[in-house]
This record gives C-alpha cells, sequence and structure tokens, in this order.
C-alpha cells in the first residue's frame, strides 16, 4: 500500500508489514515505478520457495506504462495546479514585493486566490502547470535509468547489515538519485516556479515578465546564463536527504508503537500514520523548499542571495521564522486534491483497462 501525502522532494518507498509474514517484493514509491516481480507472501513455517522471476516487459511493455502514467500524472497534477500556484505566490510573496510585481502581501489562501482571479483570470491559476507536467516525462524515465544502479551501490539490507547501515544507505541511494535526476530536470521545476509567481507586475503597468516556458529560458540565460537555471539546486540536494531521513525516522519511530493490536492491519490506521509521516516530514523540511524557491526568484534580479545559508539568515534576520512556512497550509491541501484526484483517475484506469498505471513523482 502506497502512503499518500505530501512529497516536495521525492516519493518515498511504501513500508507496509505484519509481524508474522515477510513482503518479499513490494511497489518501489521512492521512483514510482514497478519492480516487476511477484509479491510473495511467506510464513516463516514454510520450507524455501524458489520463484521464477516474471519475464521483463518488452520496449511495448515499457511504453505504454510510460505514457499512461503521463497521462496520471497529467491529470492529478492539473487537478491540483491551482492549489499549487496559490502555494507558490504566498509562498514566494516577499521575493515579488521587492520586485514590485506585487503591491501587498497576500492575507491568505482564500485572498490569494481571489485577488488571482480577479487580477488575471480564472484560467491563470494554471499558470506554471504546462512545465510541471512536462517535467514528469524526463523525471521518470531518469528514475528509471538510475534506480538499479543506486540501488546495487548501496545494497544494504536492514536485517543482514543493521538498521543503522540500511538506513544511511537509503538516504545515500535515494539523495544520490534524486540529485542525479535533479540534475537534468532541475531547470523545468525553476521555470515552472518563475511561471506560477509571475503576476501582473504591480508598478509596471500590469505586464508580465516572462511571456511563456520558452521565454523564462531566453531571459534567464541572457541575464544569468545557465547559473541562473540552477539557483538552489545544492539546498534542493540537501532537502532530499534531509526528508527522506525524517521520514524513515518518524516512521521506525511510531509504526511500533502505533500500529499494535487491532491496529497493526488496519487499512485506515496505516493511511492515517503515513499521511501524518509525510505531511510531518513535509512540513519540518519545508523551510528548504522555501530557501530554494525564494534563490529562484532573484535569478534576473540585481540582488541575489550569496548562497543558501544566507538566504537562510536574510529572511530570519528581515522577515522572522513564520515567513519559512509561508505557503504550507496550501501544500498540505494540494497533497489531499492530489490524492483524491488521483483516487479517482485510478479507478477509472481499472474500469476501462482491467489495471492502473502508475502516476510519477512529485
Amino acid at each position: 500500500m502506497c502512503l499518500l501525502g505530501a512529497m516536495p522532494f521525492m516519493g518515498l518507498p511504501c513500508i507496509k508489514g505484519a509481524s508474522h509474514m515477510e513482503i518479499i517484493a513490494m511497489r518501489d514509491c521512492s521512483t514510482h515505478l514497478y519492480s516487476h516481480a511477484a509479491a510473495a507472501v511467506i510464513p516463516p513455517s514454510a520450507l524455501p520457495i524458489f520463484v521464477q522471476a516474471p519475464k521483463e516487459k518488452g520496449f511495448s511493455g515499457f511504453a505504454i506504462d510510460f505514457l499512461m502514467g503521463g497521462v496520471s500524472a497529467a491529470v492529478s497534477k492539473t487537478a491540483a495546479a491551482p492549489i499549487e500556484r496559490v502555494k507558490l505566490l504566498i509562498q514566494n510573496q516577499d521575493e515579488m514585493i521587492k520586485a514590485g510585481r506585487l503591491s501587498e502581501p497576500y492575507k491568505g489562501i482564500t485572498d490569494c486566490f481571489k485577488r488571482t482571479i480577479k487580477d488575471e483570470g480564472f484560467a491563470s491559476l494554471w499558470r506554471g502547470n504546462t512545465a510541471n507536467v512536462i517535467r514528469y516525462f524526463p523525471t521518470q524515465a531518469l528514475n528509471f535509468a538510475f534506480k538499479d544502479y543506486f540501488k546495487r551501490l548501496f545494497s544494504f539490507k536492514k536485517d543482514r547489515d543493521g538498521y543503522w547501515k540500511w538506513f544511511a544507505g537509503n538516504l545515500a541511494s535515494g539523495g544520490a538519485a534524486g540529485a542525479s535526476s535533479l540534475l537534468f530536470v532541475y531547470s523545468l521545476d525553476y521555470a515552472r516556479t518563475r511561471l506560477a509567481n509571475d503576476a501582473k507586475a504591480a508598478k509596471k503597468g500590469g505586464e508580465r515578465q516572462f511571456n511563456g516556458l520558452v521565454d523564462v529560458y531566453r531571459k534567464t540565460l541572457k541575464s544569468d546564463g545557465i547559473a541562473g537555471l540552477y539557483r538552489g539546486f545544492n539546498i534542493s540536494c540537501v532537502g532530499i536527504i534531509v526528508y527522506r531521513g525524517l521520514y524513515f525516522g518518524l516512521y521506525d519511530s511510531l509504526k511500533p508503537v502505533v500500529l499494535t493490536g487491532k491496529l497493526q492491519d488496519s487499512f485506515f490506521a496505516s493511511f492515517a500514520l503515513g499521511w501524518l509521516i509525510t505531511n510531518g516530514a513535509g512540513l519540518a523540511s519545508y523551510p528548504i523548499d522555501t530557501v530554494r524557491r525564494r534563490m529562484m526568484m532573484t535569478s534576473g534580479e540585481a540582488v541575489k542571495y550569496k548562497s543558501s545559508l544566507d538566504a537562510f539568515s536574510q529572511i530570519l534576520k528581515n522577515e522572522g521564522a513564520k515567513s519559512l512556512f509561508k505557503g504550507a497550509g496550501a501544500n498540505i491541501l494540494r497533497a489531499i486534491a492530489g490524492a483524491g484526484v488521483l483516487a479517482g483517475y485510478d479507478k477509472l484506469q481499472l474500469i476501462v483497462f482491467g489495471k492502473k498505471y502508475g502516476s510519477g513523482g512529485a
């Protein structure tokens, strides 16, 4: 069972176990790809069983899964896009005010929705969504390419090597795979962020800064070069590791305490725990997301942060700790909306195609 929640940096493997069984193979949610292994459940008293590995899917099978996963991701992301844009606007409003692109701060989620629709129109709530949807395809292809390599490189087992080696290996493999994929798709995340925060200028005749995705690349490369497209990249890589560490640390600490007795095999208890943990880890690591996006917003501007540490210290000094969590409420709402739409779309796929396809990463 995949535990749904807000995962700002990268998805995480599903961990679901019973005290009297071993799950031989499971869905790998860290890349949202299937391992294609049969899930065999073996009681401890059973004799060793050898299961023949299923044949690898051909290119056509992979292509169908890949494309259908893209459709699923597009549906989920597009449905949650208005909340996502509001989250980004609230999160980065202080940088927009500095640049003269916002007249006054947003008073909350509702105020942001009202002002955006009034000033820019209803369709503007989906601004930046195209880049977000496009990002799915290279991300999934790269995850597919890097997944097995880093799994082999950090192949620690909890039972064999001990918890801490497994924990460190998990952080290392997840961080390495995430950073490797991020290296190729980060500029799309940058472009999505800039487009979503491109409100009509408060002091510049209501003009937008960018005319579209290509214009973001063109203007950023002209003003800042390649570095402008990768501003905030280092702290983003740190964010992947921090989030995974918090997730697994919380899960392994709370699962033995909460999922006991009647709750051990309860779907709702497992889902609730997973939702709380993913949102808890997401909230705790949210300041990192704020810092990286605030750094993105300075590309093309005269004054830039010297580093992620400089950005963090300046935000704390000038705006207070509360500013690091702006948009966090909308982020949780986005996760709920995305998960709900995806669950409904999965059900539709089961009815129409007889199977469901993965939705991809964040």
